[in-house]
């Protein structure tokens, strides 16, 4: 007996009704994208490994997923790395490509590479696939879409500004309740030397980054294992705990960090970004979480995670400001910030809180009964028509019972049937069925038109 297929942990198979349902979230994100001046962009699926490793820490690293190396991958590699389980040295030499892990680093490799050809500063928004070697569990994923939007040659806080507008401007859209979450990297870095640990940073990032996922005692428990003193994470203790209002905790934080040059410059950054924020307006909730690290090395200001407020679940949308990522390639001094929407887990938000549109998995908008050959016939002159005017529409393609037909409709979740026979066909008309009343109407081409748009 064959056996029975399937696919990797980690990824989804998406039906016809699915994919209705993400073009939905990708041509909303899409579309104020646009409305806020980015251009599209796409990178390729696998990157060289050198453009990949060392931008995402260690643990980033090892969640890459490497590609052999093609024909015989073994030729050449000296044998005692297998013998001896050097995995880390092995797949450096027989893997020289990975699947990328995020879009923002190939976009980074994008603007060094074509320099030359952008004009600075420059907007960009990328909705691809990326790959991760993550165990999965729900909301995480291995292979999942980011959808991406970067402003890259300016170190301007009102792009800051104006990436938290449009987040709150995707998620109004798509009627998702959010919270903004935001801190900068400049105030972990004075956290860090305050706490008597300034070359501790990266290990301090990943354990709090960790605190909603399992707690304050464990990520003390790591903070321990990756070597700071117990003085210096009991001085931790009260900075993670400060509460009150996002001015509140800002002025608490000011005065934590008095006389701390790299703190006092994230906390006036963090000043302007918010209270510019709401001085415009703002739906989604605003607020400073002093564990926000996002445990990727290349932050260097503003960070920025969104939380869906009535689905438990993780970051549906994330990001920040990066100073030199494009230095690691060449460019140095290149200032770029950006965010990345988690389109999977949003499709998982709306499907939870069932909020897509009416009608947003249905193809065709009418469907018209075939009775026959010259019924179909000006059934198909009709659709035509439509057709041009912009309005999806199809014949069914067999002749059937009307029974069959109209249950085909609604399992479609097509709104409307159109049925032509022999006395619509005398007095040019279509008789439109309403499938969710029951109405039917007599009309003409140009009224159905002018019903249907």
């Amino acid at each position: 007996m064959a056996q029975k297929p399937s696919i990797p942990k980690g990824t989804r198979d998406f039906t016809a009704e699915e994919m209705a349902k993400r073009n939905y979230i990708f041509d909303t994100i899409r579309d104020v994208f646009r409305l806020y001046g980015f251009r599209q962009i796409e990178t390729p699926a696998m990157e060289n490994l050198s453009t990949l490793m060392g931008k995402y820490g260690d643990e980033g690293d090892r969640l890459l997923f490497k590609i052999l190396n093609s024909g015989d991958f073994l030729n050449g590699v000296d044998r005692s790395l297998i013998d001896n389980n050097e995995t880390t040295r092995l797949a450096a030499k027989i893997c020289e490509k990975g699947l990328r892990y995020d879009l923002t680093v190939p976009f980074a490799r994008f603007v060094v590479q074509h320099r030359n050809d952008l004009q600075m500063p420059f907007k960009r928004f990328q909705i691809q696939p990326v790959w991760r070697a993550d165990r999965p569990q729900k909301g995480r994923y291995r292979e999942f879409y980011q959808c991406d939007a970067d402003v890259v040659g300016s170190e301007s806080l009102y792009s800051e500004v104006e990436l938290l507008q449009l987040i709150d401007e995707v998620f109004a859209r798509l009627g998702i309740r959010i919270t903004i979450k935001v801190n900068n990297r400049k105030v972990l870095a004075g956290i860090a030397e305050v706490i008597g640990e300034p070359d501790k940073l990266v290990d301090i990032t990943v354990a709090i980054d960790k605190i909603d996922k399992i707690g304050i005692d464990k990520v003390n428990d790591e903070l321990a294992e990756r070597g700071l003193t117990a003085g210096a994470i009991a001085a931790l203790q009260p900075i993670l705990a400060i509460s009150g209002s996002l001015d509140e905790r800002l002025d608490s934080l000011a005065g934590i960090l008095a006389g701390n040059e790299i703190g006092q410059k994230g906390i006036e950054e963090l000043r302007f970004v918010t209270r510019t924020t709401v001085a415009l307006g703002l739906r989604a909730e605003l607020d400073l979480d002093v564990s926000l690290a996002r445990g990727l090395n290349y932050y260097t200001g503003t960070i920025i995670e969104v939380k869906a407020r009535d689905v438990e679940i993780g970051s549906i949308t994330g990001g920040g400001r990066y100073d030199n990522l494009t230095g690691v390639f060449g460019l140095p001094g290149l200032s770029g910030v950006g965010i990345s929407f988690g389109a999977d887990r949003i499709y998982d938000v709306l499907n939870s809180l069932d909020l897509y549109p009416a009608g947003t998995s249905s193809a065709s908008k009418i469907i018209f009964a075939n009775f026959g050959e010259k019924e179909a016939l000006t059934s198909l002159k009709a659709i035509h028509a439509l057709r041009k005017a912009c309005i999806p529409a199809e014949l069914y393609p067999d002749t059937a019972k009307m029974k069959k037909q109209i249950g085909y409709a609604d399992a479609m979740n097509i709104p409307f049937v159109g049925i032509i026979g022999e006395s619509e066909m005398a007095d040019g008309t279509i008789t439109l069925k309403d499938l969710t009343s029951g109405e039917q109407q007599q009309l003409t081409i140009d009224q159905l038109i002018s019903r249907l748009s």
